[in-house]
């Protein structure tokens, strides 16, 4: 069996072993802990692609947009991340033990990276009290054409 089949093969038994984990816990730990553990890592999930991958999200635009892959490459934990939240987002223990292996992993990558800079991806992270609007000297300024 080639790597497709193999793959196609757990996504479709996924669902399955899902379930045979959560009656696992549930037997274990009881139903409403067991559920409160799973809607706990959907929205630990949601939150993550809500706040956490924002700026990621913002620089693989621009990366694709310019066609710089390097840039993407260059960013991977920030991925890792992504991958993980999506992961937490799925209700299940196991996609849940998967996506907190992804994020020590991408802690690992960032405490060992240490203070690198950030690749000039032209994304620029700002919080709206840090940034105004500075007008394009290149474009017609339309104040002046409205008075006229």
């Amino acid at each position: 069996m080639n790597v497709a089949k193999w793959l196609l093969l757990m996504v479709l038994a996924l669902p399955f072993l899902e379930l045979a984990a959560f009656f696992a816990v549930a037997a274990t730990i009881g139903f409403g802990w067991a559920l409160t553990l799973v809607l706990a890592g959907s929205f630990a999930g949601a939150w993550i692609l809500r706040h956490a991958t924002g700026s990621h999200i913002a620089r693989v635009r621009v990366a694709l947009g310019e066609g710089r892959l390097t840039a993407l490459q260059a960013d991977q934990h920030g991925g890792l991340i992504l991958f993980a939240g999506i992961l937490l987002l799925i209700p299940g223990f196991i996609t849940d033990a998967l996506a907190v292996i992804l994020l020590l992993v991408a802690l690992w990558q960032a405490v060992a990276a240490g203070a690198r800079p950030a690749p000039n991806d032209g994304v620029v992270d700002l919080t709206p009290e840090q940034w105004h609007q500075v007008p394009d000297p290149r474009l017609p300024d339309r104040h002046k054409e409205h008075r006229n």
